[in-house]
């Protein structure tokens, strides 16, 4: 005999508590997929993200090729992007990556595994987490997209016979 005191949770209700209880408290973070998030290298790069990326936890996605990291989330990263070509930007060596650093929108910062095929971009919101600490714990999983290009200084492009007449 079933009693009459059981109640039935309203359908929406009842799939939003069972979507916390799969997902947990923090919930799935919307994202958008790049447009080439289906290229295998990002399939590679999206199995090794790390579990937590500048102090901060992993959260699901409901987006191919992205991962996020915080809550409130501090940062994103999708694969598939268009790769940037030569730029003026700001451009650092991180563990064998190059970054280029795009500080338009600080504290939000993107920074782009330059020279990388396909594209990629991590944004990362300044007030949340440490850009360093991002590019570093993300180094290892952004070497499997295939580099085709890296970052050069001024001093690449002067002739050494010049370089030596000025010193």
């Amino acid at each position: 005999m079933v009693s009459t005191r059981t109640r039935l949770l309203p359908a929406p209700l009842a799939v939003a508590a069972l979507g916390r209880g799969l997902t947990g408290c923090a919930g799935e973070v919307p994202m958008q997929p790049a447009e080439g998030a289906n290229e295998p290298a990002c399939a590679d790069l999206t199995v090794r993200l790390p579990a937590t990326v500048s102090g901060l936890d992993r959260r699901a996605t409901n987006a191919q090729a992205t991962g996020a990291w915080g809550d409130p989330v501090g940062v994103e990263l999708r694969c598939g992007v268009e790769a940037s070509g030569p730029t003026t930007d700001q451009c650092v060596n991180v563990n064998g990556v190059d970054w280029v650093i795009d500080e338009t929108n600080a504290p939000i910062y993107r920074f782009e595994p330059y020279g990388r095929t396909p594209g990629g971009e991590v944004v990362v919101n300044n007030e949340v987490a440490s850009g360093t600490l991002t590019v570093t714990d993300l180094a290892a999983a952004v070497k499997v997209l295939p580099q085709t290009r890296q970052c050069l200084s001024v001093v690449d492009f002067v002739d050494p016979s010049q370089q030596a007449q000025n010193d």
